[in-house]
């Protein structure tokens, strides 16, 4: 088995199970978590992206009824948000295909994630939170960056799974794979 595989079978109930199983409260490098189980922190920020749309906001009342995988990363253009992104962007339609958005956050402006999106081919929305508001209630806030965390959330804007600590990599095929888990159950 390799490390990757044992480390998500050893984590696997930290990500998936239920809040009764974790410590009452969560800490990662970023802040304190938002409880799993419980409603998702609201967000309403503006959005770059989908097709060179720039200003639109963007909240999680807009993504009630399908899944939501909110990704917070620290900066448009770095190697490891790119790849991270384009993974993301890789297994766009695979997401769409159950039923879930994917949507960035991070605390550069509408402009430079336009620009990201343009550059890396992005068909999905980034968020600009300058001064990191949304960040901090995910604790994923070290200013003046958002921290590399990941969110996935129902359609009732119920915070389901949570990963923090993320190899840029191999995520979004992590993600995805934990998302069909939980629509299993």
């Amino acid at each position: 088995m390799k490390r990757s595989e044992l480390l998500r079978l050893m984590l696997g109930t930290m990500l998936i199970g239920s809040s009764q199983m974790l410590p009452q409260v969560a800490h990662a490098l970023g802040g304190t978590l938002p409880d799993l189980d419980a409603e998702a922190p609201d967000f309403d920020l503006e959005s770059a992206g989908q097709e060179g749309a720039l200003g639109q906001r963007l909240s999680l009342d807009s993504f009630h009824g399908s899944w939501l995988v909110l990704y917070f990363y620290p900066r448009d253009f770095t190697s490891g948000c790119t790849l991270e992104a384009q993974g993301f962007q890789r297994d766009l339609e695979a997401f769409k295909a159950i039923n879930a958005a994917v949507v960035g956050v991070s605390a550069d402006g509408s402009e430079k994630h336009a620009s990201f999106c343009s550059s890396e081919g992005l068909a999905y929305p980034l968020l600009s939170d300058p001064g990191g508001s949304v960040s901090k209630r995910y604790g994923s806030w070290i200013p003046p960056f958002s921290q590399r965390h990941t969110f996935i959330i129902d359609p009732d804007g119920i915070l389901r799974a949570r990963f923090v600590g993320v190899n840029p990599g191999p995520h979004s095929s992590e993600v995805l794979t934990t998302l069909k888990e939980l629509q299993q159950i």
